[in-house]
């Protein structure tokens, strides 16, 4: 499978899943991105060298995961290519921190205890997003930046540009595989038509775009995903994983739960 063909892949494989039949899939997309938007907020809130205060936040996404059934070897390789970049932030932090820190009676270098608190900052606020998007649909989260009001302008730009990547995609596979025929056994495109090429690229997508906006139209498409007010209603059960996972949030975030916890675990121990 080409690189093209794994990306649409991807694509719709994350749209599969955000349309299964799931408990976390059914809570309501309002509640879902509250609590996703709060968990990352309270991640990058921590103090730099605050390791062991962060490593507690670890607690929401395994639960999530667990009860979205997904697969987190699947995620981590949908998301192999943004995790290195997003562990690259702190590299530098040994160099410029030189300072050290001192944790239960052990001298730790500073910089690298800001770096790995960084690596895993950023791993935990992507997680936090793909699962939101693997649990909720682009349809759905439209529908809960509307109940925000969010302009509809902005949530149109924001549908019409996640739908129009997998519209582009197929219209560079159709033209790099009719390219790769008349030219069979070269490697790549030549230099000399990339020119060419882009702009077919451009006039083909910009008119397979056209033609999907007024499919939307004639369907009844406003901007504002009022119609789906029937189908996802605000249920009690919404409402408890709402309070159960903003508390949880708020007392890992201002209480050092895993000192408390390691405390105890040494004190039965001892």
């Amino acid at each position: 499978m080409s690189k093209i063909n794994n990306a649409i892949y991807e694509i719709h494989a994350i749209d599969a899943l955000a349309s299964k039949d799931r408990w976390v899939n059914r809570i309501h997309p309002l509640v879902k991105l509250i609590i996703t938007v709060v968990y990352i907020l309270a991640v990058v809130s921590f103090p730099k060298y605050d390791v062991i205060g962060l490593a507690g936040m670890v607690i929401y996404p395994i639960a999530v995961f667990m009860l979205s059934e997904l697969s987190f070897w699947d995620s981590l390789r949908r998301l192999r290519v943004v995790l290195p970049f997003v562990c690259l932030i702190g590299i530098l932090n040994p160099l410029l921190d030189k300072n050290t820190v001192l944790i239960a009676g052990t001298e730790i270098s500073a910089g690298v205890l800001s770096m790995i608190t960084l690596i895993i900052k950023g791993i935990f606020s992507v997680l936090a997003s793909y699962l939101l998007i693997a649990t909720t649909s682009i349809e759905k989260l439209c529908y809960a930046l509307r109940l925000l009001h969010i302009p509809k302008v902005m949530i149109t730009q924001f549908l019409l540009t996640y739908r129009y990547i997998t519209v582009l995609l197929e219209e560079v596979n159709r033209i790099t595989q009719a390219y790769s025929l008349r030219a069979p056994g070269q490697k790549g495109v030549q230099f000399k038509v990339w020119g060419s090429l882009t702009g077919q690229l451009l006039l083909r997508s910009m008119d397979r775009a056209n033609n999907v906006y007024e499919n939307m139209l004639l369907r009844g498409y406003q901007g504002d995903f009022m119609h789906m007010r029937e189908r996802i209603a605000f249920r009690w059960h919404d409402m408890i994983y709402f309070l159960f996972w903003a508390s949880m949030i708020l007392l890992f975030r201002m209480y050092p739960v895993m000192w408390i916890i390691g405390n105890l675990i040494g004190g039965m121990l001892a």
